[in-house]
């Protein structure tokens, strides 16, 4: 469903992904992996059409992205959970999760159940402001936001940065449903090995801005990750 291919990006002279490429299928959870400043985000960000890239290609079902906006993008079905979640603090759950109707025509202009069978906590804090939850309820707000948009592939950046146990434990319940659905992609940017290696159908390995490991779960050297992606 997704390709990315030979990939560069710059800021100004530096540059942060040299020739990256990856895929992503539907039903698979594709884990990009590698330590702080290695490029993931900058990757993630290209994908969704926030940084311009300098050369390569993106791809989603064969059609072209790199010239189409963020919001072309989320029309295509890319949806991008990211880094940090930035959900808007004073709007009220509701009014987060309703922010993924822009890009939906009027009748598809509500918030699926499948959002709530997933994180029951946003049903029941409707009326709660978004500044007022916990760091892990924001996260699940976050992914519920991006699944009202139904998307096609899901970018996934550290779901699990700065989120208690039991939280992580939940949303790695609902990559794995979603997984089993079959219809969407799943991009999971994440340092957190062991909750990547369990969800994982395919992996890369991030260094320097470039992909230094590849290859599918059962093919994983699992020391040789850990060693490059180790602090």
């Amino acid at each position: 469903m997704l390709n990315v291919e030979a990939v560069d990006l710059h800021y100004g002279a530096a540059q942060a992904l040299r020739k990256v490429s990856l895929s992503a299928t539907a039903g698979h959870v594709t884990a990009v992996l590698g330590r702080n400043g290695v490029g993931k985000t900058s990757l993630m960000r290209a994908i969704a059409g926030l940084q311009s890239i300098s050369h390569g290609a993106i791809r989603l079902d064969g059609d072209d992205l790199v010239r189409l906006s963020p919001y072309e993008r989320v029309r295509r079905g890319v949806a991008l959970v990211p880094q940090g979640r930035e959900i808007f603090p004073l709007l009220t759950v509701e009014e987060n999760l309703q922010t993924g109707f822009t890009t939906l025509k009027r009748a598809d202009r509500y918030v699926p159940d499948m959002v709530y069978d997933l994180f029951p906590v946003l049903k029941d804090m409707l009326r709660r402001r978004g500044g007022d939850l916990s760091g892990g309820q924001q996260q699940q707000l976050a992914i519920g936001r991006a699944l009202v948009t139904r998307p096609r592939l899901l970018v996934l950046d550290e779901p699990t940065e700065g989120i208690q146990p039991s939280i992580i434990k939940d949303i790695g319940h609902a990559i794995a449903f979603l997984r089993r659905q079959g219809d969407m992609a799943i991009v999971l940017v994440e340092q957190y090995f062991d909750f990547a290696k369990d969800l994982a159908d395919d992996f890369v390995v991030m260094e320097r801005g470039g992909v230094v490991m590849a290859g599918s779960r059962d093919s994983m050297d699992e020391e040789a990750v850990r060693g490059r992606i180790a602090v």
